[in-house]
């Protein structure tokens, strides 16, 4: 793998599935899609910081009842300093966002994983 690929590990903490699917496909396919990931996670002069793409993108992953990823990327929130009052105030929009039954779904993992990273 190229340069992409190894920002991409850098901010997300590991490689994508996509990505390591796109290589057994064809390896410009996978750095072009590493490349996307970079383009979107890049960290860019009054852009949002790394922690606020993170909480953004768990608030989305609570909404959609995605607990797999809601959790993974608690371990990302904790690397960039954010604080439990932030996470809670995201699964609370999530809850607003995907419904109380999605809420009621996700909210048991995150709160343990939150517990066991020390938020």
């Amino acid at each position: 793998m190229g340069t992409n690929a190894d920002n991409v590990t850098e901010v997300k903490g590991f490689l994508p599935r996509s990505i390591r699917y796109a290589r057994d496909i064809n390896e410009d396919f996978s750095e072009a899609l590493a490349s996307f990931y970079t383009a979107v996670w890049e960290d860019r002069e009054d852009g949002l910081s790394m922690k606020e793409k993170h909480l953004l993108v768990f608030s989305i992953a609570c909404s959609n009842n995605n607990s797999e990823s809601a959790v993974k990327i608690l371990e990302r929130l904790k690397k960039f300093g954010a604080t439990r009052t932030e996470i809670t105030d995201c699964m609370m929009i999530a809850a607003w966002t995907g419904g109380i039954q999605n809420f009621t779904d996700f909210s048991r993992q995150v709160l343990e994983q939150m517990d066991k990273l020390e938020f």
